[in-house]
């Protein structure tokens, strides 16, 4: 698959170098005039660095026999006039380079962390979290070295070694051919090393997000190292990881260290024979001491630009390495896609049907068979069942973080491929066992989803969901910080603002999943409360464990292995003797020896969802 990049649809080709370059370039096509102001310091500074021999050779042939002591003030003159353009020109190309760059890397950045945002969630079951940030960190990180550094270094010398090539041919073409015999050489030992020396920065970039994906693993999961006494363990690991780094790293330097000397031996053959061959033609009289000395300042601006070129080869390399990962990302497509002439939805109504759908996650391994499920507006319906009966992926597919392999699923008479997806999601309310909190205020977790909220929208909602009192009891209020994953509040405050968020976005559909399985008692009750008021009026899903928490659902669903196996309400379910029964007489052993009380009597609030 081709991506195309930047605004002019170029097709770099992966894992080239050349691609990377017009990856770069492209990404920044609208910061013309730094490039044309980078274009002319480069120009102006080889033409300098051509100038600078000129005097030298023109002291020692005309100065110099002729005494001409008086034009040797002119001569530091322009040696220090050249010196500050030299400075000027440098400073220039320098900025202007390193601004267009730094552009150019953070729009890619931008760009990379967009697409990331675009992609399914079946995309990142694949990925581990630590791998994709070290690819928008680090890898990234590489390619703004190159731009900083190195692709200044390679512009200015390419344009340097022509410039003094053709000066060279012209002046003295048998000692530039003996210059130039060299280059074969150095070409073939460029490509042999350059093809090793990417493939060891691949191994590198490659550790160090295994080093990322274990400090992402272990410092999320802190408190499960500690109440298991894993810390040794865990430092073992992550030992191992960081010497596997170091390996990469050391046999990435091993092959520079055999490159860098093998260019610098040949660049030095070329000296000694341009010398010696230089001086026979000078005790000849076929050149003047003023010109050989002007041919080997000339064959060091030659051969300077091939050693740095050389040395360049290590950052040019690594960022290749980056840029073939950074190109993996881009050219992921995701498998959720949304039409062009999608649906918007005015308002969500919340009629949702299942016909025929079938799941898998993996391949031969089904989730749901021919499943059929109707929620109807305005009511709530339960759905239970054991662990990996297929209860959390009906909520999935409703959200459309997945598409089923078969059958339809359709929302308020819409089939859920042609919807909208912004405008269904942000339609949609999830309150769930796992609450995702962000590192910031509470007023910043309530408001998360709905910017436009004001501050008596936000408190009426955290009222609604009896968060109020305990919120204005922190030390800031709504602008306390809550910590990372709100780790400052219990489990029960947490859920509350969960909720607080969930009835600001005041959703047409509601999905509960499990959302007081793991809190106490006490907990869950003010959670049901808070609930009440949320669940009143709109299509509700409930994915529950407990059986107590779905009495009131007007329709109770029982899931086993991808199939509904019982349909009904709670009392009608019951009398079935079924699969329902024996699961309520699991949970409830003293009630099943006595006669229900009636949903009507004992109303509890639906709550649960997984």
């Amino acid at each position: 698959m081709v991506r195309r990049f930047g605004r002019g649809g170029a097709k770099p080709k992966p894992g080239s170098v050349w691609g990377m370059y017009r990856m770069i370039f492209f990404q920044v096509r609208s910061q013309w005039k730094g490039m044309i102001v980078a274009m002319i310091s480069i120009v102006a500074v080889s033409l300098l660095q051509f100038v600078v021999p000129q005097f030298s050779q023109y002291t020692i042939d005309k100065l110099i026999p002729a005494k001409q002591y008086g034009d040797l003030a002119w001569i530091a003159v322009c040696f220090a006039l050249t010196a500050v353009l030299l400075g000027i020109f440098n400073y220039a190309s320098s900025m202007a380079l390193a601004t267009v760059g730094q552009q150019a890397v953070h729009e890619l950045r931008t760009r990379l962390y967009r697409h990331l945002q675009s992609l399914d969630l079946g995309f990142y079951d694949r990925s581990r979290t630590g791998d994709l940030m070290s690819r928008v960190t680090n890898d990234v990180g590489m390619l703004q070295q190159l731009v900083s550094s190195g692709m200044m270094t390679v512009v200015t010398d390419l344009f340097t070694f022509v410039a003094v090539v053709a000066y060279m041919m012209w002046e003295d073409w048998e000692l530039t051919l003996i210059v130039l015999a060299t280059f074969p050489l150095m070409v073939t030992a460029t490509r042999f090393f350059s093809k090793r020396i990417r493939a060891a920065f691949r191994r590198t970039q490659e550790s160090v997000a295994e080093v990322s994906n274990h400090l992402q693993d272990t410092l999320s999961s802190i408190r499960l190292m500690k109440i298991s006494a894993t810390e040794e363990y865990e430092s073992e690991r992550f030992e191992q990881r960081s010497a596997v780094n170091r390996d990469a790293n050391l046999a990435a330097v091993k092959l520079r260290a055999v490159y860098e000397p093998t260019i610098d031996m040949l660049t030095y053959a070329g000296t000694a024979a341009v010398l010696i061959v230089g001086a026979l033609h000078t005790m000849d009289g076929a050149l003047t001491i003023g010109k050989i000395v002007a041919f080997l300042a000339y064959l060091r601006l030659l051969q300077n630009p091939i050693r740095r070129i050389s040395r360049t080869l290590n950052t040019v390399q690594q960022s290749a390495a980056a840029y073939d990962r950074i190109v993996e990302v881009l050219d992921t497509r995701p498998q959720i896609v949304e039409k062009e002439d999608a649906v918007v939805l005015p308002e969500l109504r919340g009629h949702v049907e299942f016909r025929d759908v079938g799941f898998a996650y993996q391949p031969n391994s089904p989730v749901l068979r021919n499943f059929n499920l109707e929620l109807r507006p305005g009511t709530v319906t339960a759905i239970v069942g054991s662990s990996g009966a297929g209860k959390s992926t009906i909520a999935h597919l409703i959200s459309r973080f997945y598409d089923p392999q078969s059958g339809t699923i359709e929302i308020d008479g819409v089939p859920l491929p042609d919807l909208n997806l912004k405008s269904l999601r942000s339609r949609m309310g999830l309150v769930s066992q796992d609450v995702v909190l962000l590192n910031g205020t509470v007023r910043e977790n309530i408001v998360y989803g709905a910017p436009e909220a004001t501050e008596e929208m936000m408190i009426e909602a955290a009222r609604a969901a009896h968060a109020h009192e305990f919120i204005v009891s922190l030390p800031q209020g709504y602008d306390s910080q809550i910590g990372e994953r709100g780790v400052k509040l219990s489990g029960g405050q947490k859920q509350r603002l969960s909720i607080a968020r969930a009835l600001l976005r005041d959703p047409g559909l509601l999905i509960l999943d499990e959302a007081t399985s793991a809190l106490d008692t006490e907990s869950e009750r003010a959670i049901q409360a808070a609930l009440e008021d949320l669940l009143t009026g709109r299509t509700s899903l409930v994915i529950a464990h407990r059986l107590s928490t779905i009495r009131r659902a007007d329709v109770i669903h029982v899931l086993e292995r991808g199939v509904i196996v019982e349909s009904g309400t709670h009392e009608e379910l019951l009398e079935r003797q079924g699969k329902y029964k024996h699961l309520y007489d699991l949970q409830f052993p003293q009630s099943s020896k006595s006669e229900p009380r009636s949903p009507r009597q004992d109303r509890a609030i639906p709550v649960q969802a997984r």
